[in-house]
């Protein structure tokens, strides 16, 4: 199955201040949800954002919060995004298929993951724009995720699956931006 851009969204979970700079790598993986925030918005594909309880952990990292659409952003306490019923409302959260990046790995990415994929959803989990404090954690989220019928993907192979063909003008915008 394929990313489809008119049949999915994505969901940026928890990239948070206190939080992000704690985990394996974090400027990089801060860096690649950032770019495939951008991909996501120049392609059409709504975005939505989560905040674990934001008043501990604080507010998602200010260069990300700019990306995040008005109204496309839910504080939460839960670990998983659809055990705290914050996605209702959000932009794309009707969409059959979900783009999931973001921290940390192996608690609210995964717990999200599953329960989206428990409730039908088509679930794609970006490699490299996730983490965790811990190499191992980040590890066997994503064998577990992988063994549940989650798909494992990279940044690249999500946006060009939604880009689908080259030559279109849209196609040669995001290329010369963000496919260097």
């Amino acid at each position: 199955m394929l990313i489809k851009a008119d049949e999915s969204a994505l969901l940026v979970v928890d990239m948070q201040g206190r939080l992000l700079t704690l985990v394996q790598d974090w400027q990089r993986i801060l860096d690649n949800v950032m770019w495939l925030t951008r991909v996501a918005r120049k392609i059409g594909v709504p975005v939505m954002a989560t905040e674990q309880y934001p008043k501990g952990l604080g507010r998602t990292q200010p260069d990300l919060a700019a990306l995040i659409p008005p109204r496309g952003l839910a504080e939460k306490k839960h670990f998983s995004c659809v055990a705290a019923n914050c996605l209702p409302g959000l932009p794309g959260a009707e969409r059959r298929q979900v783009v999931v990046c973001g921290i940390e790995s192996h608690v609210c990415v995964m717990q999200t993951a599953l329960d989206l994929r428990a409730s039908g959803k088509e679930v794609f989990v970006v490699a490299d724009a996730v983490s965790s404090r811990s190499p191992d954690d980040r590890h066997y989220a994503l064998e577990r995720m992988r063994h549940q019928g989650i798909e494992i993907v990279t940044r690249e192979m999500a946006a060009f699956e939604w880009l689908q063909v080259a030559g279109t003008d849209l196609f040669r915008e995001v290329s010369r931006n963000f496919l260097r």
